[in-house]
């Protein structure tokens, strides 16, 4: 009786070491696919950029080409269609050498100023998270960028819904675009050219208009005309236009606050904000971004907290978009290792 009940013990120890082997085996290789899927943002840089300014270089070129000039686009940019139109450009499909570019032209010469400050934080900002500049032209307002096929987040619903892109309607997919738009606005918020905030999102249609789907599904933002610069420091605060500005998606620092005292609207008497109106969106964005797909409910829930900070009423105990970066972030991983768990116990 002692020797059967020993000898079932000396064959159930290896079985449990090989469980608890295998197991920390699976944690061990789904810690390093989480590790590959989001690194540093010194890292992304280099992987996703191929060239330095004045260069470009698209995903089928082999080598680095300096900007186009106002020679070069005039005699080989050749327009296709017209793909998209606001106040201050109007956007062509064009062609390149064989390659689809987007040809940008200034609508009116009452935004020449819009205009000519988008191009110059198209230039400043280049990097993986802000679309390719190709070339520019100031002599007749124009410039070319990277043409993404995918067209502007807006659409993302409708891409999802062909039928050849219905395999990417996931939690996972949207809640990495969610990340790629707080991590835009990280870098925007600290970028090479200063503090800059969003004005151009006065609305969730709006705001989604300013970003594009490239075709691996990642974001790149592409409109930056109203870019202007925060400096708390310097006393440099902003105002988005000059029109009053109404709804529940703006920020409550971005609405006149005299409304209840029955003031009009005075643009001078308008108080100045600073980058925080970007996170007060945040939580619409991605609210948006998540759709109506399974897993979705359970993102809303892990970040919940944290939406409940960006939405604080005072803009200083909002957090910052680092902050919240770092909370997508884990939420992602946490979420991916326990869909690997279960999926291991099954």
């Amino acid at each position: 009786m002692g020797r059967s009940s020993s000898s079932s013990m000396s064959h159930g120890f290896p079985v449990v070491g090989m469980c608890l082997a295998a197991l920390l085996l699976s944690n061990a290789l789904i810690y390093l696919y989480l590790e590959s899927l989001y690194q540093d943002d010194e890292q992304l840089l280099s992987s996703h950029v191929g060239c330095l300014p004045p260069h470009f270089k698209m995903a089928t070129m082999k080598n680095c080409t300096p900007w186009l000039q106002c020679s070069q686009i005039h005699a080989e940019v050749r327009k296709l269609k017209l793909i998209g139109q606001g106040a201050v450009k109007k956007v062509y499909l064009a062609e390149w050498r064989g390659q689809k570019v987007a040809l940008s032209e200034l609508s009116s010469l009452d935004y020449l100023e819009d205009f000519l400050h988008g191009l110059s934080m198209l230039q400043a900002l280049q990097g993986p998270q802000v679309v390719q500049l190709v070339g520019f032209c100031l002599e007749n307002h124009t410039q070319v960028t990277e043409h993404h096929p995918l067209g502007p987040l807006l659409n993302l619903d409708g891409v999802l819904a062909q039928e050849h892109h219905k395999q990417h309607n996931k939690w996972q997919m949207r809640l990495r675009l969610a990340i790629d738009y707080v991590s835009i606005l990280h870098y925007l918020h600290n970028s090479p050219a200063g503090r800059r905030v969003m004005c151009d999102s006065s609305s969730l249609v709006k705001t989604l208009s300013q970003f594009l789907v490239t075709s691996d599904f990642h974001l790149v933002v592409n409109d930056l005309d109203a870019l202007p610069e925060v400096d708390p420091s310097r006393g440099l605060l902003v105002k988005c236009g000059h029109r009053e500005l109404t709804g529940d998606f703006v920020a409550p620092e971005q609405l006149w606050p005299f409304t209840t005292k029955g003031k009009p609207f005075s643009d001078h008497l308008m108080p100045e904000y600073d980058e925080r109106t970007d996170i007060w969106k945040i939580p619409d964005v991605t609210w948006f971004l998540m759709g109506r797909v399974p897993g979705g409910d359970v993102v809303h829930f892990h970040l919940f907290q944290i939406h409940e900070e960006c939405k604080k009423e005072d803009p200083k105990l909002r957090p910052s978009a680092l902050d919240v970066l770092k909370v997508y972030r884990s939420v992602y991983s946490s979420m991916v290792r326990d869909n690997a768990g279960f999926r291991d116990m099954l």
